[in-house]
């Protein structure tokens, strides 16, 4: 067949023009190969668990997620070579089922992904592989809120908690303490009413509480206990301590101190109150003024004040700080709304400080937490201005390490990430007292059962989260 020279040209030119289209429309959307190899992965199974290589664990798939679950893995398989076993669509097969699964001590799982090939298709699964080993700590996952704070999620934020007029608090696991200048006054919250959403205040007498700028300003709930103490600003103000083994009855002073007789004593008391005693009520009591002057109180019997001294700290954390007993260890951690967290002994020297970057700076009332085999560290951020604007409740896990020290510096060596966090305002505030506490609630056998935790900021209110401990789950 003869063509002209026309018809040529203008059959290269469509024919390039068709190929340039084409190339470039495959580029932009690539089609799929059509092709008859399936690679539907229809069961699966490990065959050789166990400590005798001859236990059979049936898989579970998640066609949806491409997820396959496995029952827990006994730890003494043999994890350099673990044997699947799969039924596929016809044609196609796992392209290894033989796999080595990097088990170290104290994995409670590992992700491995398995493929289905049937060439040129290939699918791809992950395989969860759980351990049969025991888990410790709380189920952050579960928590439980009885939020009475300015976070919109639950009930409004408690009405006490207004013109700045509550600047301490308090918590027990059984009672909230508030201790308000105002109208409210002094008094106690139940938490089972609380987790039924009732608000029913049980006043605190305040019979003979008299003296200082403040008379009632900070103070604190322990073991059924309850102290509040005031707020002095000069030497002549005097700095006094009550407590109340039954909120119906009149006070104890337990401390009048006239601040002028304390040698290196600072000028201003009362705008903190740590405290932390062991269940025989043994322990001591700190109150940071407002420069690097420290108060520190012994306490004997919950009630007992035997010794008085000042003595001054390594940084000026002023007046939104914190002195936490570390359990009933004669180690601290100590810090102010602007300063990183230190680990001190009882008269300021420092051993360990944190990073500045590690957690908010502004991370306040620091406490750790010992729980069902694990460690925590507690904060609520305090919400003085500037950069730091919000209060929230976070939980750090530093459960690693023989000692505290120990603990912190493997977790500012990790990811330093929160297992948990609820913010309770996000708002700043120029008064911004803040607390936080935590409960461990035990089962009959004297078992950790459950971790409640709290934590308030002047004007937003206050949040318990309650969390169940961990447990195997298939």
């Amino acid at each position: 067949m003869k063509m002209n020279f026309n018809q040529t040209i203008g059959g290269i030119l469509l024919a390039f023009v068709s190929f340039v289209g084409f190339t470039s429309c495959s580029e932009d959307f690539p089609k799929n190969v059509e092709s008859d190899k399936y690679t539907d992965l229809k069961s699966i199974k490990i065959v050789n668990a166990g400590p005798l290589g001859n236990e059979v664990l049936e898989g579970k798939i998640n066609e949806n997620t491409k997820t396959i679950t496995f029952p827990r893995l006994d730890t003494l398989t043999d994890f350099s070579k673990v044997v699947f076993e799969a039924v596929t669509s016809e044609g196609a097969k796992l392209e290894k089922d033989t796999i080595a699964i990097p088990f170290q001590s104290g994995d409670a799982s590992k992700d491995i992904f398995l493929k289905v090939v049937n060439s040129p298709r290939f699918k791809e699964y992950k395989a969860v592989i759980r351990f049969d080993v025991p888990v410790f700590g709380a189920d952050f996952g579960k928590p439980t809120y009885y939020d009475y704070s300015s976070n919109p999620m639950a009930n409004p934020a408690y009405s006490a908690f207004s013109g700045q007029l509550v600047r301490g608090s308090g918590f027990d696991g059984k009672h909230v303490l508030v201790i308000s200048r105002g109208a409210p006054g002094i008094h106690l919250l139940s938490v089972e009413d609380l987790k039924n959403n009732q608000i029913k205040p049980i006043a605190v007498n305040s019979t003979g509480i008299t003296g200082g700028t403040y008379t009632q300003n900070m103070g604190a709930q322990v073991n059924g206990r309850t102290y509040v103490a005031s707020l002095s600003t000069a030497a002549t103000s005097p700095l006094k301590l009550y407590y109340w083994e039954n909120p119906a009855n009149a006070p104890q002073v337990i401390a009048n101190i006239n601040v002028g007789s304390i040698a290196g004593a600072g000028a201003r008391h009362g705008d903190n109150f740590s405290i932390g005693l062991d269940a025989n009520g043994n322990g001591y009591a700190f109150f940071i003024s407002a420069g690097t002057q420290v108060m520190r109180l012994k306490i004997e019997n919950y009630k007992n004040v035997t010794e008085t001294v000042a003595f001054n700290t390594v940084a000026t954390y002023g007046q939104w700080s914190f002195y936490n007993r570390i359990g009933n260890t004669e180690n601290f951690l100590v810090t102010g709304h602007d300063k990183v967290i230190s680990v001190a002994n009882n008269a300021g020297g420092v051993s360990y400080s944190m990073g500045a970057s590690s957690i908010p700076v502004h991370s306040g009332d620091p406490r750790i937490i010992e729980f069902n085999g694990e460690r925590y560290l507690l904060v609520v951020t305090v919400p003085r201005g500037g950069t730091a604007v919000d209060a929230v409740m976070r939980v750090y896990n530093i459960t690693k390490g023989a000692n505290i020290i120990d603990a912190l510096t493997a977790f500012e060596q990790g990811d330093k990430k929160a297992v948990f966090e609820f913010s309770i305002s996000g708002n700043a505030n120029t008064a911004p007292g803040t607390q936080s506490g935590f409960h461990i609630v035990k089962n009959a056998q004297g078992k950790d059962e459950k971790l409640m935790i709290y934590g308030a900021t002047t004007d937003a209110g206050f949040t318990i989260v309650e969390f169940p401990v961990n447990v195997l789950e298939d």
